[in-house]
């Protein structure tokens, strides 16, 4: 990760092939040039296909035989899931791939002929200028059961969006049809509620079966004591209702569409969560995550589907920045601006990060002190959310030293720093 810019510029030598290569869906370009930026040959087009991989490895042979080169790097902008492919080709015959990013590519578009042009023709060329320049970066692919992981809990985060759809589905169902239902019930995701959803949704559905009827019902599926009363309450709310009393043949099969899928989407919930905590347990310095308080499985998770195997990482500022955590200022002159985080990286991981630290301020005694100090010093107080944030720095730097040390969370390390104070406060 140590990989400077005068080592990446020193990598490309006159011996040195550099291809870019604009990415599509379907058809794909190159263009090849030397370590000065001089165009080697006709551009390439192949398409997205083993047949096209072939091809396009051919060209390359004969470019390196006919230009006399013994070393190819090739850059591309990745572009949404279409690299994938070529990546691992590229992979499986040896060939060094790098990446450029696409903001870099958007600014330095202009340099050749001054037009804010971008096309398919054009983009291999500020590609491959780019990384002789030594401005891009080399992937990083997850493998084993990093990719696994890592493929989990992107499933598992369309998953909950898929929930949080459907059930917005249903909420606003009940808002039209039958608005007092959520004065009987405070979540209609209950075993009770789920019930009356399934069995008798609608307000006219609910009077013509009965009180005794809906208890009966009640007590089939629950255990716990839901009777009369409730049941009364429901009723009487069915008879005043103002809910919409037209097309309620098809609006009870809406319902009835969405309550399977959110059955079904729970189920699948369920079962991926189990296959990501038996996925992450194997790695070594997850258990050990699991011993810092207010950090759950899915925290660890995801920390390392997103990190991917730690030991690629020298230090935990590296991750920081990963994380788009690393601070920046714009200064210039006498003016000093703001210092603020660059929020240039993964921010799933970012986003990880901050959603974990807020309960774990909320349960874990040593961050909870801390984030006390950082908001109430005397000198440079941060705001709560500045504070927050250096926190999830903090879980890095931590979650780090676990993972690569192999060592247990120690609360006294954490608080153990004279020039805060604090370890009164712990005791």
């Amino acid at each position: 990760m140590n990989y400077t810019q005068n080592e990446k510029i020193m990598s490309i030598t006159e011996n040195t092939l550099i291809i870019g290569i604009d990415i599509a869906k379907e058809v794909q370009y190159a263009r090849a040039f030397d370590y000065r930026g001089i165009e080697l040959g006709k551009i390439k087009s192949f398409n997205n296909t083993a047949e096209g991989f072939s091809s396009f490895h051919e060209w390359i042979k004969a470019l390196t035989l006919e230009k006399r080169k013994n070393n190819v790097v090739i850059g591309l902008e990745p572009t949404g899931h279409y690299w994938f492919n070529l990546a691992q080709f590229l992979k499986d015959i040896d060939i060094r791939l790098v990446l450029v990013n696409p903001f870099h590519v958007r600014r330095s578009k202009e340099f050749d002929d001054n037009s804010q042009t971008k096309n398919d023709l054009k983009d291999p060329k500020t590609i491959a200028k780019l990384v002789i320049d030594g401005r891009y970066l080399e992937p990083y692919i997850p493998e084993g059961i990093y990719s696994d992981l890592r493929i989990s809990m992107d499933m598992r985060e369309s998953l909950i969006n898929n929930i949080v759809k459907v059930k917005n589905k249903i909420s606003q169902w009940l808002d039209k049809y039958f608005p007092e239902f959520n004065r009987v019930f405070t979540e209609w995701d209950g075993m009770a509620a789920l019930i009356c959803l399934n069995e008798f949704p609608t307000p006219e559905k609910i009077i013509a079966t009965g009180v005794p009827q809906i208890v009966a019902a009640w007590r089939k599926k629950i255990r716990a004591s839901v009777g009369v009363k409730r049941a009364t309450k429901l009723m009487n709310a069915a008879k005043s209702s103002i809910g919409v009393k037209e097309g309620l043949r098809m609006a009870q099969n809406e319902l009835i569409y969405n309550l399977e899928q959110y059955d079904l989407y729970m189920k699948q919930h369920d079962q991926l969560e189990k296959e990501i905590e038996e996925l992450a347990l194997q790695i070594s310095g997850v258990k050990e995550m699991l011993t810092i308080k207010g950090v759950g499985i899915i925290t660890a998770a995801g920390f390392i589907a997103e990190v991917g195997d730690i030991s690629r990482f020298t230090h935990p500022s590296q991750i920081q920045k990963l994380a788009g955590l690393n601070l920046i200022e714009n200064s210039s002159g006498k003016h000093k601006g703001k210092t603020s985080i660059s929020k240039r990286g993964r921010s799933r991981l970012r986003a990880l990060l901050f959603r974990a630290i807020m309960p774990i301020v909320a349960t874990n005694k040593e961050f909870k002190i801390l984030h006390e100090y950082y908001t109430t010093r005397a000198e440079n107080p941060l705001k709560k959310k500045q504070s927050l944030i250096l926190l999830c720095c903090k879980l890095i730097r931590i979650m780090y030293t676990i993972i690569t040390k192999k060592v247990e969370y120690n609360p006294e390390k954490l608080i153990n720093d004279s020039s805060l104070n604090l370890q009164s406060k712990v005791a």
